[in-house]
């Protein structure tokens, strides 16, 4: 992932878009992970951006079902 998605960016999201987004960071994290054990990472920081990435998305998901936050209205 080039840049980190702030956490606003990721409130405009609906919740179809927000799982499409962890499915994807997870297959990040997952080639990244094998890439560090087999020693050809080169930037190994890029493991701990992932990591935070998805849990920058999960908080947004629970922050609404437990009501802190809304829906963002279909366009």
């Amino acid at each position: 992932m080039a840049d980190t998605a702030t956490a606003a960016d990721l409130r405009a999201m609906s919740r179809d878009e927000l799982n499409g987004k962890v499915t994807e960071l997870k297959e990040e994290l997952f080639s990244l992970r094998f890439q560090a054990a087999t020693g050809q990472l080169q930037n190994t920081a890029r493991l701990r951006g992932a990591r935070k990435d998805i849990a920058r998305v999960y908080t947004v998901l629970q922050e609404r079902n437990l009501g802190i936050i809304e829906e963002p209205e279909s366009k």
